[in-house]
């Protein structure tokens, strides 16, 4: 469990939630760096955190939005949208609305675009503030948040952020906590209506599942019985290979007795 913020009475934090995909499976899930998120806000103390996701409403991400619900909440905010609209619209009004002081999302989805763009849209949009690479919160007040944010190597640089804000986290935020089944099955959806923007250009691509191309091998070339030895006897390593040319099975053999006498291994 993460400790508590010093937080001010009465923070209101708004999470955007997306339907994630399963690595391996492709299966809808949710997503890792939202959830990641969620646990965040979760370590607010005295906090009004309310999940919020634009998109479409089937059986699939239903199932896949029910794992935010199993982490401690009883509804989640659902703006129905069609399949490859624009969302920017619908959420910029959503959070427009209801003026959380802080907004909380992942770096990039795992489905569809995927270009993380979508936090700073929203914020050039409303016109706050964005931290990227969230790494916790430490303490809102006043109307300032201060914020722990993750750089490279491990290294941590402390901001002074005046709310409202939007945040982004990534996986050096909280691991998310398992999602309970049964607050999952009774979680509801409060869906609502929103504004709809067609993205014209994203109907026109053309989206594919993206295959693996082999590798080439590195080629060896034999120059002493030394080194035909070594190619040959080489421990095989993971992500690289290496084809041993022009040496037939009489010229190996000779190579290793070769190398075995100069070693003074046989005498």
């Amino acid at each position: 469990m993460q400790p508590e913020s010093a937080m001010t009475p009465g923070l209101e934090v708004t999470v955007l939630v997306s339907v994630g995909r399963h690595p391996l499976t492709g299966r809808a899930r949710r997503a890792d760096q939202d959830a990641r998120g969620v646990e965040l806000a979760r370590s607010f103390a005295d906090a009004q955190v309310r999940l919020l996701h634009a998109g479409m409403r089937d059986e699939s991400s239903e199932a896949a939005l029910r794992g935010y619900l199993g982490m401690g909440f009883t509804e989640l905010s659902l703006l129905e949208q069609p399949q490859g609209a624009d969302v920017l619209p619908a959420l910029a009004e959503a959070l427009d609305a209801t003026s959380p002081h802080l907004v909380i999302t992942g770096e990039r989805a795992e489905r569809g675009e995927g270009s993380g763009l979508l936090p700073y849209l929203l914020a050039e949009r409303l016109g706050w503030p964005l931290v990227s690479g969230l790494a916790a919160v430490e303490s809102v007040e006043d109307g300032v948040a201060t914020l722990l944010q993750a750089l490279p190597r491990g290294q941590r640089r402390r901001l002074k952020v005046r709310l409202p804000a939007i945040v982004t986290v990534d996986d050096a935020a909280p691991a998310p906590r398992q999602s309970a089944y049964g607050p999952a099955r009774r979680g509801a959806f409060e869906a609502t209506a929103g504004p709809v923007s067609v993205d014209d250009e994203w109907a026109a691509w053309h989206v594919q599942p993206a295959r693996q191309r082999p590798k080439r091998l590195k080629i060896v070339k034999a120059a002493s019985a030394r080194d035909r030895f070594k190619a040959a006897a080489a421990k095989a390593e993971g992500g690289s290979g290496q084809v041993l040319t022009d040496v037939t099975p009489t010229q190996g053999a000779e190579a290793i007795l070769t190398l075995l006498r100069e070693e003074d291994v046989l005498r």
